[in-house]
């Protein structure tokens, strides 16, 4: 009896073993994966931004040499409103900016997230429909320069800013969005992406 409980207890043992030994080759296997995909997700990305920044740079340097926009603020602008030209704003509206539309201007109902009080809503607004994306810079240029209806020097502060930093709170400060983060990851962009070197040209 007592020999055959030894050996129950070998078995148990035993299986004890080859389940942790299992667990912890599945365990490896996932993390190996994970290690494996991930750079490649990251390398896509990064190489569909980039190409995003090749596309716009041009324009956005011509813009900044012309009406003093910084291209850094142009380019990071784009990106993060359009999600890299992958929005439907973007690839189907030609809209990179978000910039909404007018009673006298093209226009595109659409849902939108709003920050308002405190959190997020979803709201139907009428974005404007440009022609191109080059268009579209251009128009986000003149906005900066010229300001709003209700306030020609609303956006003053942005093209008189010693750097992209300042820029970007100024946006903030104009009110050209709600996200109470927009600046911070504007900054984000240009410092990921080098853009503050299109700024120098």
């Amino acid at each position: 009896m007592a020999k055959k409980k030894e050996n129950n207890v070998k078995v148990v043992t035993a299986l004890c073993i080859i389940l942790a030994v299992a667990s912890l080759v599945t365990i490896k296997l996932v993390q190996l994966n994970t290690t494996t995909n991930q750079p490649a997700v990251n390398k896509t990305a990064k190489n569909q931004h980039e190409a995003f920044i090749e596309k716009v740079a041009p324009t956005a340097v011509q813009i900044q040499q012309q009406d003093h926009v910084p291209a850094s603020i142009s380019i990071a602008q784009a990106a993060l409103e359009s999600d890299w030209g992958t929005s439907k704003l973007a690839s189907d509206y030609n809209n990179l900016y978000g910039v909404k539309g007018s009673a006298d201007t093209k226009n595109i109902d659409l849902p939108t997230k709003e920050f308002v009080h405190g959190e997020w809503k979803t709201v139907q607004a009428p974005f404007r429909w440009y022609d191109s994306w080059n268009q579209s810079m251009w128009a986000h240029a003149s906005l900066l320069v010229n300001g709003t209806s209700d306030n020609a020097n609303r956006y003053a502060s942005v093209l008189q800013s010693n750097d992209y930093r300042g820029a970007a709170k100024a946006l903030v400060t104009g009110g050209y969005a709600t996200d109470p983060q927009y600046a911070e990851k504007l900054i984000e962009i240009i410092e990921t992406y080098h853009l503050d070197k299109y700024d120098k040209q």
